[in-house]
Order: structure tokens, then C-alpha cells, then sequence
């Protein structure tokens, strides 16, 4: 890098910031991911969400471009040979009604949720937001850079839903290195958080039980109690054991089942995660769930669908990644203290990614930027925009320079 280059810093904001206004070459939904791969989709609520987007103003031709499927991914190639690096950034929201409390900092800047029961709890758009900016610095600072850049806005982080679609679309197979990054976990604002691993493994699943219904006191002998076969179920799954390789989890987190007080229930639907410190552990929880499922079938001789509506693997980055993040922090005044974390207690789809760019030979890094949050997936989350998002910005550009930055 010279030492006079003059590098350019992009906008806080912009009126116009997009990625086809910066000249960045982009592909929509479908055509980025892998179909097959998609989990969990809803059809109904996608449906529900195109029509409010065009009553929004949003075009019918930008919706027939995404193909009814959301995400987004931009390249910039500067021409000039040197790595390719991916950064990844997730768009979306968590099903949370925001707090309309005078002090929440929604509240003050006038940004509050105007969907019902939804709002960004997570910080998922300040990820995009960042991203945003630091494409728009990528652009105004092209004739110093070398290589090739990939702007990955991945859908439906919540539920761990759409990485495997976004990893899967070949996007990620020519890359040299890829970052990942999020808001608040343990870091307070003014941390940052070099992560060596810990995210764990996961797998989200449905499970629908049908039985026969019958009237409760004149010939209960005809019924079949989806509802009994999924309280068995539950406490059975409960009682799975846990594995000595490492840590496992699993919860029964739903339960719906019955009709009326007087009929044998014949539906019963259950929501399932398990977890593990490897996604081989994980698929230990997940067997041991599918068996019960279907012992559980045939002893109340119902009918059973398992459906997998979401998973993640567990996170592994790369020493040479992440100390190269570590070295940036040194030489930052917002950063006052950096930590070193081998374990997060939760999950991120954001691993599909990391494990297909190892796959093909690349690398991979991942951290935490902190912010004073009362929790993630509460009304009242805040994040401390203004404080926190230019550390994230920051880390990243520098990143960037150092890496791509002709001499």
C-alpha cells in the first residue's frame, strides 16, 4: 500500500446507495441460489410479503427479477490480478413487536418498526447498512485496489433458512476469503470479538402427527390421539441423552394439538431444534429425535411428517484471518478492548459459507462488534448506531486496503 494513497472515505449516508447506483454488477434471488436448497419457505408469507411491497412502491419488474426469492449479491472486479474476498452481511428481520417506550432508540430517531409484530431485533440491517457502505468504499477507492470483491446479502438468517441455498449457488467457490460479522452478542460497545470458533451446529424440524377424530364419549375406542403421541413424543425427546465428544442440545420450543374438549384430537403439531458443538453431534440429536418420531408413530398408530426447516453448521475460521482482524483492532481508537472467543452459545447459517469457501480452499474469518443491548430479540434492542457501526466499517475497509491495496 502507498503510504500517500489517497483513499477515499464513503458516506454515512446517501440518498441514492444501492448497488446498481454504485455500478456494482449484482444478481437477484434465484439467480444466486440454489433452489433445492431453500428451507423452510412459506409460500403464503412470500406471497404476503410481495404485496405489500408493491403497494410500497416497489416494481412488479423488480419482483419478476428476484423470482419471488430474496437476496442479493454484488462483484466488483478491479481488472487487476489479486485475491477474491467475500464479506457477508444478513438482511433480515425476527418476529419481535417493538418497544413504542420513549427512551427506546428506535423511539428517539423516528425509525421504529411500521410492521406489526416485526422489527429488527438482531441488527440485521445495520449488517446491511455496513455492507452497503463499505461497497460504496470499495467503488471510490477501485483505481487502488486490486482483485475481486463479492457483497454476499444473504435472506433468512432467523431460523437458520437460507445460507445452505446462498452456499450452495456456486458463488463462494472461486473465493480466497471470506468475513463474517455481527452486532452485540457479549461484546459491549467498544469490544470486538475475534472469533476462533463456538458457533454451534444446528437443525430446525417440524413435526405434524394426524390421527382419527372421534367423539369423546360415545366411541372414544375410534380415535387416534395425535395430541398423546406428540406429549409422548415431547417428553421422550427431552430425555435424549447427551453426548461426551461435546456439547449437545435440543428443545421442544412448540406444541399445538387438539379441536374441542369433547373430541379425540386428531392433530398435533410440534417445532424442534437440536444443537451441537459439531454438525456431527448435532445429527447424533437429530437421529435420536426421528427415531422417537416414528416409535411414537407406531405406538399410537398415527400418522408422522418430519419436515427440516432449517439448519447451520458449527463455525471454523481460519488463525491467519483472524489475526490479521486482531492486528486491525490494535490500531483502532474506537476499539478499546479485543477478545479472543472459542465459544458463542447460539447459531449462524453464515457457516454454510464459511464451510463451503474452506472447502475450496479458502479461508475464513469471523467477529463481533459490540454495542450496550438489553438482548438480542427484545422489543427494546438497540444498538448504538451512530457508536457501533463505524467499528465494523472500519475493521472492514482496513481489511480490505491491506489485503487488496496495489502498490
Amino acid at each position: 500500500m502507498k503510504k500517500n494513497s489517497p483513499i477515499k472515505k464513503s458516506r454515512a449516508i446517501s440518498r441514492e446507495f444501492g448497488l446498481e447506483y454504485l455500478g456494482i454488477e449484482y444478481k437477484l434471488g434465484v439467480d444466486f441460489l440454489d433452489k433445492a436448497s431453500i428451507q423452510g419457505r412459506d409460500e403464503k408469507d412470500v406471497e404476503r410479503a410481495i404485496e405489500r411491497a408493491l403497494e410500497h412502491g416497489v416494481s412488479q419488474s423488480f419482483i419478476e427479477k428476484t423470482g419471488g426469492y430474496t437476496g442479493i449479491s454484488g462483484i466488483l472486479d478491479t481488472g487487476r490480478p489479486g485475491p477474491t474476498i467475500a464479506i457477508r452481511a444478513d438482511l433480515d428481520a425476527v418476529p419481535v413487536q417493538e418497544s413504542s417506550a420513549e427512551e427506546h432508540e428506535a423511539v428517539k430517531g423516528n425509525y421504529v418498526s411500521e410492521i406489526p409484530g416485526v422489527m429488527h431485533a438482531c441488527g440485521h440491517d445495520a449488517h446491511t447498512s455496513i455492507l452497503l457502505a463499505v461497497a460504496e468504499w470499495a467503488v471510490r477507492n477501485k483505481e487502488h485496489l486490486v482483485g475481486k470483491y463479492k457483497f454476499i446479502f444473504q435472506p433468512a438468517e432467523e431460523g437458520v433458512r437460507g445460507g445452505l441455498a446462498v452456499a450452495n449457488g456456486g458463488i463462494f467457490d472461486d473465493v480466497d476469503e471470506i468475513l463474517c460479522f455481527h452486532v452485540g452478542s457479549e461484546c459491549k460497545l467498544g469490544e470486538v470479538g475475534i472469533c476462533e470458533g463456538g458457533y454451534l451446529a444446528t437443525t430446525k424440524l417440524n413435526v405434524s402427527f394426524e390421527g382419527a377424530p372421534a367423539h369423546a364419549g360415545s366411541n372414544p375406542e375410534a380415535g387416534k390421539s395425535a395430541l398423546l403421541a406428540a406429549c409422548n413424543a415431547a417428553t421422550l425427546v427431552a430425555g435424549i441423552p447427551r453426548h461426551s465428544g461435546g456439547l449437545t442440545r435440543v428443545c421442544v420450543g412448540k406444541l399445538e394439538a387438539g379441536e374441542s374438549r369433547n373430541v379425540i384430537p386428531a392433530h398435533a403439531r410440534m417445532e424442534i431444534e437440536t444443537r451441537g458443538a459439531t454438525s456431527d453431534l448435532d445429527a447424533f440429536m437429530v437421529d435420536h429425535v426421528k427415531r422417537i418420531v416414528r416409535g411414537t408413530e407406531a405406538a399410537f398408530d398415527v400418522k408422522a411428517k418430519i419436515e427440516k426447516v432449517g439448519s447451520a453448521a458449527n463455525l471454523e475460521t481460519d488463525p491467519e484471518v483472524l489475526a490479521r482482524l486482531a492486528k486491525i483492532t490494535e490500531q483502532m481508537e474506537s476499539v478499546e478492548k479485543t477478545n479472543f472467543i472459542r465459544f458463542v452459545p447460539a447459531s449462524e447459517d453464515c457457516t454454510w459459507l464459511i464451510r463451503r469457501v474452506r472447502e475450496h480452499g479458502g479461508k475464513a474469518g469471523y467477529f463481533l462488534f459490540g454495542c450496550n443491548h438489553h438482548g438480542h430479540h427484545r422489543g427494546d434492542f438497540s444498538i448504538q448506531d451512530e457508536k457501533s457501526m463505524p467499528v465494523a466499517f472500519e475493521m472492514l475497509t482496513k481489511y480490505l486496503a491491506e489485503r487488496n491495496m496495489s502498490c
